[in-house]
């Protein structure tokens, strides 16, 4: 199966073509620029330089949250787009269990975590066995106070991944917990990742269309809890 895979959840934008777990081809560009402007060239001079056609990608696969509210849209609308216009089918990949994918071989357990900001981290849990990923705990975002906790009654080891993994590790390191950071290039979101995860997706049948394809941001943007609030105050 050829995967298309759109990565744009964070400061690092990347577009992936696979077969099943076969990379194909990636572009990867962290230069500042937004999503908006990088992510479809980015995408229409892969399939170029592969010399394939969208016509020839059976899937179409989107890192669909948690992640900047912001890269998500860009990110979902442009998989939209892609699937739209010939019905193809899509996976909505959570970005957490996509980054754990690229320690798939580890064999240990992996945390995947993004700052949240607001003195919260997204966070979910994984072991692996060497090839597979076996899911601990649900996408979730937590302060890093109770996931502290969490990993204390845990008493795993753990590899932290994604772009909140070093904030963490200086905490829960100080802590005296057992954790080590992913290699540089492993550590970061990737749309191989998120093919890895679509195909995951794809064998358990839990694909969608485009229309059925949203982003999943986990809780609450800015503005909505400020109008929350100011609804709570009258």
């Amino acid at each position: 199966m050829k995967i298309l895979a759109l990565e744009s959840s964070a400061t690092a934008c990347s577009v992936a073509l696979c077969e099943d777990e076969k990379l194909i081809a990636q572009s990867y560009q962290n230069n500042g620029l937004t999503h908006s402007v990088t992510l479809m060239p980015m995408t229409v001079n892969l399939l170029s330089g592969c010399g394939i056609s969208l016509d020839e990608v059976e899937l179409i696969a989107v890192a669909a949250g948690p992640g900047s509210f912001t890269g998500l849209r860009i990110g979902v609308a442009a998989a939209k787009g892609l699937a739209w216009p010939a019905g193809k089918r899509c996976a909505a990949c959570s970005t957490l269990e996509s980054m754990a994918w690229n320690l798939a071989h580890t064999g240990g357990e992996i945390c995947a975590v993004m700052d949240a900001r607001r003195h919260q981290v997204y966070n979910a849990r994984f072991a692996s066995d060497g090839a597979a990923l076996t899911r601990l705990i649900p996408d979730r975002a937590i302060s890093l106070e109770e996931l502290a906790d969490e990993l204390k009654k845990s008493g795993n080891p753990q590899i932290l991944v994604g772009d909140g993994a070093v904030l963490c590790y200086t905490t829960l390191k100080e802590l005296g917990l057992d954790v080590r950071l992913a290699p540089p290039h492993l550590q970061f979101q990737s749309a191989w990742g998120v093919a890895r995860c679509a195909l995951e997706l794809a064998r358990r049948g839990e694909l969608t269309d485009a229309s059925g394809l949203t982003p999943n941001y986990h809780r609450l943007s800015q503005a909505e809890r400020e109008r929350l609030a100011k609804e709570q105050e009258k």
